[in-house]
């Protein structure tokens, strides 16, 4: 029987005063009995309007109704079959502006709480069955993947499973690019992360750490070794500043950096080898996930004040709405409306102050948002230890410079041709960050999953 409840089951999740003290996981997840009556809130639609706004194209409905039903083995291989992450993508990605927002249930009420089950139903499967993925009869032909984050991960799953020998090359010690380095471990536990990469390994892809490609090989070299065809996938890491006065001050930190010595470097450990500066007070520069986890982490790390800073208000945040909530109950403090004009530093070159700007919206810019425009004369100082740059980043220009013929755009992303992935290099394909910029998790999945099968669709007609 449907569950007409017009509101979506909460998701249970600890005490701020807790889990503010330290990193484990904040979201607890649904119980089985919650998971079952969620389900059975999905009217089953005829044209499954979510299904086509999920990226990797996860029959939703389908694994609802397993849900609902209680077959939640079915369910999991349901979802398995479009997604190589369930786990992952039920943790981080923003169902809100994909699937759910296409859920009828949220006409006239709150919509399925798709992201929380499919977590629950990868949670579910790990706990009670986990059994190792099959490992396909290799094809003969190498695939070479250049990064090992969500976009490289998929793309190379999905390559496995049509027998292709896949080898991932990754820059960092650790396998899992973003997920491992950009998102705390309150949001996405590494024990996870480790899990799904785990599966890959089984059905018989290689990962190989510490290897610079650009660097340590070129991708010309990774052809001369035999590779049939490469996907770059390497994201999008390099961090982006404001280029105000004060910003080479000690204790101003790119986002991407803070966050990867906590999150990789594990800086929050007392015995930890990597240090990072116990700051006082602290400004996140930035409005979007990745300011929050910074601002997040920082509370975590023992700062008295945290601000986020945001030229615009909050009703134009682009965080998530469960993350900005969450970053308001721990202590987070919101200055929106507001600009950095200059960082200010003491007499040994430490970070004292951060000077900003009032501001207010004007006419719509090119995106289409209202534009923020200066309040002239309310300029002020708030005193501050450490500010960390949350504004975006952009693609690594190694590989785009030790490619010949490899396309990029004015911000440094790689050209492709259409959503199969194709470059102006042949047998050459990208996707992920690498091309868009830094986008979400389940956006980089579907153009790994689009890659692999216009890489398939290559290496069939060579």
């Amino acid at each position: 029987m449907t569950n007409m409840n017009p509101k979506k089951c909460p998701m249970p999740s600890r005490d701020p005063k807790e889990r503010r003290m330290d990193f484990e996981e904040v979201a607890l997840g649904y119980t089985y009995e919650m998971a079952i009556e969620e389900a059975k809130r999905c009217f089953a639609c005829k044209h499954k309007p979510c299904r086509s706004k999920c990226p990797v194209g996860i029959d939703i409905p389908a694994f609802l109704e397993r849900l609902a039903s209680e077959d939640i083995k079915g369910a999991y291989e349901i979802i398995s079959q479009s997604s190589t992450l369930p786990a992952i993508c039920g943790r981080v990605c923003p169902q809100e502006s994909q699937c759910e927002s296409a859920c009828i249930r949220g006409i006239k009420g709150e919509s399925v709480a798709i992201g929380r089950l499919e977590r629950f139903v990868a949670d579910y499967y790990r706990e009670h069955y986990n059994e190792t993925p099959e490992k396909a009869e290799s094809n003969g032909k190498k695939v070479a993947v250049i990064g090992s984050g969500p976009s490289g991960l998929t793309a190379a799953g999905d390559l496995a499973k049509l027998g292709y020998e896949v080898t991932v090359f990754e820059a960092l010690h650790t396998p899992g690019g973003v997920l491992v380095y950009g998102i705390p471990e309150f949001r996405l536990p590494k024990a996870i992360v480790k899990e799904e990469i785990d599966k890959l390994y089984a059905m018989g892809v290689k990962i190989e750490t510490n290897v610079i490609v650009g660097k340590t090989i070129t991708v010309d070299e990774l052809f001369e070794e035999g590779y049939s065809a490469v996907y770059i996938a390497g994201g999008a890491g390099l961090p982006s500043f404001m280029n105000i006065k004060g910003e080479s001050l000690n204790g101003v930190y790119s986002a991407n950096e803070y966050l990867t010595r906590i999150n990789l470097m594990k800086a929050y450990l007392p015995d930890s080898k990597t240090p990072i500066k116990k700051s006082k007070r602290v400004a996140v520069v930035g409005g979007g996930n990745v300011a929050m986890d910074a601002a997040r982490s920082a509370i975590r790390l023992g700062a008295e004040a945290v601000y986020i800073i945001y030229r615009r208000g909050m009703e134009e945040l682009p965080a998530r709405n469960e993350e900005i909530e969450h970053a308001h109950e721990e202590g987070v403090i919101f200055r929106t409306l507001t600009a950095p004009v200059e960082i200010l530093g003491d007499e040994n070159g430490n970070v004292c102050g951060i000077k900003c700007i009032h501001m207010e919206l004007g006419e719509p810019d090119e995106s289409g948002r209202r534009r923020p425009v200066p309040v002239e004369g309310s300029e002020y100082v708030r005193e501050v230890d450490t500010v960390i740059m949350a504004i975006g980043t952009s693609p690594n220009p190694l590989i785009k410079s030790t490619t010949p013929g490899l396309e990029v755009n004015r911000r440094g992303c790689i050209v492709t041709d259409g959503e199969d992935g194709k470059t102006s290099r042949e047998g050459v394909y990208a996707g992920g960050d690498a091309v868009t910029g830094a986008a979400t998790v389940i956006l980089a999945m579907g153009a790994g999953k689009s890659a692999a099968k216009a890489i398939d669709n290559y290496l069939k007609n060579l």
